[in-house]
């Protein structure tokens, strides 16, 4: 029995973009067309999460298969503030001692590209050193410092010979569609296109832009609140600043940032078609957290899910998920089943005809089931542990979901939230004084889930009023360190063994 080639994986990761921002999930004011139609020749996921409601720890996440609470990268790289309780130590790099997905399919005989952002890791731990072929634009920075317009001066990336003004996204996307086509037929390929859009600085081509302007006044969403300031944030990094909530979707430049990055992944697609590699390319497309809603400009909203990006709330990390993978995945096909950022692993290595690693994605579960048809995975419960202040104004805290209900736990002051995500999807009804037994399992669940994978808790800082008088600094640390600079009472997990690379 002859086997039809191995598919081509295209995992395209957007960074702070919302679960409402693309219009099959809901959003009338940005325009995605290519990503509605992807979403009609695929699997549209409803109830999909990124591991962590901050970019670096998913990313980790995605790349081991694990929890970033286990695999030791728990925050954004490098930021670690303290409040009325002290910073917890992370990793600031990918430990070398994990197998990343991109490594698992190397050695199984395929080409490994990564274009885009990275911020897991930086000299020693980029994109090259865990398995990657090529790597285009992929290092230790968050977002492009000097903007989306170049010069970038990305490290690693030369930018001498790129026209002035060119568009960042409109570049990587012309890289990757360079790949893709002038490697057809050359055995199958693994695609990290992890696009730095739509995080900030929000700057989009000035086209776009004035058409969003022009929209915002015909809908009149310039005549109704757009922002309301909310409290101070609890950070002591931003104590002097309050929180300021978005509640329309009415962004101009942000609008046509979205629609510039859906533009970029229909020529990605086409160039798919374009090669004769559509039909044996499995598409995935995320994000790595839910929008940015209440800080840093606050460009855009993801109602009717409660708050954003850096909150355990549902607006942090619920994403949009898409996948197409033809000849397995049912056009137009809806699934409600949680789902989250670890079982992009194991699914990618079932979908390449590779052994499982069990012992690597220990977090994972492969989704094939359900992109076969099916309706159940082989999982009880899905974890969140984020102990550290964001800079997007939440506290540290952890989380369960388990069937439709989720608890949340709030370090500061050990306060239980539980809600129930089918009837309740914008979180407003705490149902914890009603449900005490359901609280007191599922918190147990989460305890036992957390000693077991040794998660570090945030201890209150003792200077915490002197601090909040300004008669002391801020703390910032303990941490991030090295993988093999941290002192061993911290390490997540107990020793890194054979971790040479600082």
């Amino acid at each position: 029995m002859t086997h039809p080639p191995r598919p081509n994986v295209l995992l395209i990761l957007l960074d702070d973009y919302g679960w409402a921002d693309t219009g099959c999930y809901g959003s009338t004011f940005y325009e995605t067309p290519n990503l509605d139609r992807l979403a009609k020749q695929g699997m549209l996921f409803t109830d999909a999460y990124a591991s962590c409601p901050v970019c670096s720890p998913t990313r980790a996440s995605i790349m081991t298969g694990k929890y970033p609470a286990t695999v030791g990268i728990t925050n954004f790289i490098a930021g670690n503030p303290w409040g009325k309780l002290m910073g917890v130590p992370y990793f600031s790099a990918l430990p070398h001692s994990e197998t990343t997905l991109a490594q698992a399919l190397k050695r199984g005989g395929y080409q490994t590209w990564h274009i885009g952002k990275w911020h897991v890791g930086g000299a020693g731990h980029e994109p090259h050193d865990f398995g990657f072929d090529i790597n285009l634009g992929g290092c230790h920075w968050g977002h492009p410092k000097d903007g989306y317009f170049s010069p970038w001066n990305i490290p690693n990336y030369d930018d001498r010979d790129i026209p002035a003004g060119t568009y960042l996204t409109d570049h990587l996307t012309d890289r990757a569609i360079d790949l893709i086509e002038s490697r057809s037929g050359d055995g199958p390929w693994f695609m990290n296109l992890w696009h730095y859009a739509v995080h900030t600085p929000v700057q989009a081509p000035p086209e776009l832009v004035e058409k969003y302007e022009k929209k915002r006044r015909e809908l009149g969403l310039d005549k109704v609140e757009e922002l309301r300031e909310g409290e101070h944030f609890p950070s002591l990094h931003k104590r002097h600043l309050r929180i300021v909530r978005r509640l329309v979707q009415s962004h101009p430049a942000y609008a046509a940032m979205v629609e510039n990055i859906d533009a970029n992944i229909g020529r990605v697609l086409e160039a798919l078609d374009r090669s004769g590699q559509a039909d044996n390319t499995l598409v995935i497309f995320t994000s790595d957290n839910g929008g940015l809603s209440t800080a840093e400009g606050s460009p855009t909203t993801n109602k009717p899910l409660c708050e954003g990006k850096g909150w355990m709330y549902e607006g942090g990390t619920r994403e949009p998920l898409l996948v197409r993978w033809p000849g397995v995945t049912q056009a137009g096909s809806r699934c409600d089943v949680p789902v989250t950022s670890t079982d992009f692993f194991p699914t990618i290595l079932e979908a390449a005809r590779l052994p499982a690693m069990p012992e690597q994605h220990v977090d994972g579960v492969s989704l094939t089931p359900l992109l076969r048809g099916g309706d159940a995975l082989d999982r009880e419960a899905i974890f969140w542990h984020y102990p550290h202040y964001s800079n997007q104004g939440d506290t540290p805290a952890c989380a369960i979901r388990c069937g439709d209900y989720k608890l949340i736990e709030h370090f500061e002051d050990s306060r239980l939230e539980l809600y129930n995500l089918r009837e309740d999807i914008s979180e407003e009804h705490d149902l914890a004084a009603d449900e005490p037994e359901l609280v007191r399992d599922l918190h147990q669940k989460l305890a036992a889930w957390r000693e077991s994978i040794e998660a570090k808790i945030p201890e209150p800082n003792a200077d915490y009023e002197a601090m909040r008088s300004g008669a002391m600094e801020p703390g910032k640390g303990p941490g991030p360190f090295l993988p093999n600079e941290m002192p061993p009472a911290f390490r997540v997990g107990g020793p890194i063994p054979g971790d040479d690379h600082a």
